[in-house]
C-alpha cells in the first residue's frame, strides 16, 4: 500500500471521529485522533479476521459431514478412514468464500494502515492525513458550499455522512493542497467510496468531482 493512500484512508477514519465543529480542533487534537483511529482499525481488523476463521471451521465442518455422509464412505467398513469425494461447488459456498475473501482483505488493508502510521520511516501518512483535515478546517465553508451547489436536488445536511466526508478529502486535495495527480485524487476517492459507502456512492461522488474539475479548470 502506498503512504498517500494509507494516509487518504486514514484521513477518512479521522473525519468521522470528529464530534465537533471542524475548526473546534488542534493539530495536537487532531493527531490524537489519528491515534485512537489506528486502534480502532486494528481492533476491527482482529475482529474481522475473527469472524473469518469462525466462518472457514464452520465450513470445514460442513465439508466433513458432507464427506462423511457421502454414499462412497456410507459404503466403507466401519472404523475405516473416509477418503476424499467429488464435490460441487454450489453458489452459496462461493459466495461465502468470497464473503470471507473480502473480510480478510479490509482486515489486511487496516494492519497495513496501523503499520504505515507507526513506523517512524512513514511520518508522512500522519502527515498528509492531517494536512487534508487541516485544509479542510481552514476551508470547510467554502468546501461544503462546493458540494451543496453541485449536488442537485440534494440537501447537504441530509447527504450520507461518508459520502460528505469522502467529498470533503478529495476536494481539499484538488483545490488546497494541490500535492497530487487529479486522476489518482478522484480514484482513491471513487476506492473510498466502493469500500465504506452505498452502492450508488461511486456514481454520485464521481459526477461532483467531475463538476469541480471543470469548473476549477483542473483537467
Amino acid at each position: 500500500m502506498q503512504a498517500r493512500r494509507a494516509a487518504r484512508e486514514l484521513a477518512f477514519i479521522l473525519f468521522s471521529q470528529f464530534d465537533k465543529k471542524i475548526t473546534n480542533y488542534s493539530k495536537s487534537d487532531l493527531e490524537d485522533i489519528i491515534l485512537k483511529s489506528v486502534r480502532i482499525l486494528t481492533s476491527n481488523a482482529s475482529d474481522e479476521l475473527k469472524l473469518a476463521v469462525g466462518s472457514l471451521i464452520a465450513m470445514r465442518g460442513e465439508i466433513e459431514d458432507y464427506e462423511a455422509n457421502h454414499e462412497t464412505n456410507l459404503n466403507r467398513p466401519i472404523g475405516v478412514a473416509n477418503v476424499p469425494v467429488p464435490m460441487v461447488m454450489s453458489a452459496e459456498m462461493s459466495g461465502r468464500i468470497n464473503e470471507m475473501i473480502e473480510i480478510a482483505d479490509k482486515a489486511l488493508m487496516a494492519l497495513e494502515i496501523a503499520e504505515f502510521t507507526t513506523l517512524d520511516s512513514q511520518n508522512e501518512v500522519k502527515g498528509y492525513a492531517v494536512d487534508i483535515a487541516e485544509a479542510f478546517q481552514k476551508n470547510h465553508a467554502e468546501i461544503d458550499d462546493i458540494i451543496q451547489k453541485h449536488a442537485k436536488n440534494w440537501d447537504l445536511q441530509r447527504l450520507v455522512k461518508m459520502d460528505k466526508d469522502i467529498l470533503r478529502i478529495a476536494i481539499s486535495e484538488l483545490l488546497f493542497i494541490k500535492d497530487a495527480p487529479m486522476k489518482v485524487v478522484v480514484d482513491e476517492a471513487l476506492e473510498l467510496a466502493k469500500k465504506y459507502s452505498t452502492d450508488d456512492s461511486s456514481s454520485f461522488i464521481n459526477g461532483i468531482l467531475a463538476k469541480v474539475i471543470v469548473e476549477y479548470g483542473l483537467n
